[in-house]
């Protein structure tokens, strides 16, 4: 079994939206997926209430009891888990940063989230856990300029993830509704970067990888 965690030290990076999107494209290709909602907002237990569907299993768990979650999970068949976590450091994303395989940050192309960046790596590095970022909400090819400095200063400080995820209508939407993206549209461009990010992340777990934080 593997556990992927969602963590940055701050909110509105599109973790929740990512995850949902992650966690249905990971079943689609054979997963058995399962998602704990570690942020007190509970964005993904709500979305697991639309949805309506319980082929993905979403349940919020607090950071004690994480360990014992897995552990279940794991004899219960899961092969995949996946952590959201707050936009903050908390008990919650410590335990989850604890608890995975790896490690995803994400981050928009912009100064103050890339400060934020630097502050969850050094948290995994403390962990000595492995990552890789994730450049979300991307702007147009006409701001290219943009996403072009922000995937340079993420490939600094180490392992940034392809493909890159783009501001698109289809995440938000598909959200709203309990859906991942590549059921609310599989042919669009959205569905197409998730699918992207599932095998990529699916290759660094498998081969590790990603950036081992030492």
């Amino acid at each position: 079994m593997r556990t992927i965690a969602l963590v940055t030290q701050k909110g509105g990076s599109g973790k929740s939206t990512i995850a949902s999107s992650l966690a249905v494209a990971a079943h689609e290709a054979g997963e058995r997926v399962f998602v704990i909602d570690m942020d007190p907002q509970g964005s993904l237990v709500r979305w697991f209430q639309v949805r309506a569907d319980s082929s993905i299993p979403v349940e919020a768990v607090s950071p004690p009891k994480l360990p014992a979650a897995i552990a279940s999970l794991e004899k219960n068949g899961v092969t995949l888990v996946i952590i959201d976590t707050a936009g903050a450091d908390t008990a919650g994303s410590q335990a989850a940063m604890k608890a995975a395989d790896l490690c995803v940050i994400p981050c928009r192309p912009n100064v103050f989230d890339l400060w934020a960046s630097e502050t969850t790596r050094q948290q995994v590095k403390a962990l000595k856990k492995e990552f890789v970022f994730l450049l979300t909400q991307c702007p147009p090819a006409q701001q290219s300029a943009r996403v072009e400095e922000g995937a340079a200063a993420l490939e600094a400080m180490g392992g940034l993830i392809t493909p890159l995820i783009g501001a698109r209508v289809d995440y938000q939407e598909a959200a709203r509704n309990g859906w991942g993206v590549t059921e609310l549209n599989p042919y669009g461009m959205a569905a197409e970067e998730i699918c992207k990010l599932w095998s990529s992340i699916k290759r660094r777990v498998a081969s590790g990888k990603a950036k081992k934080a030492a």
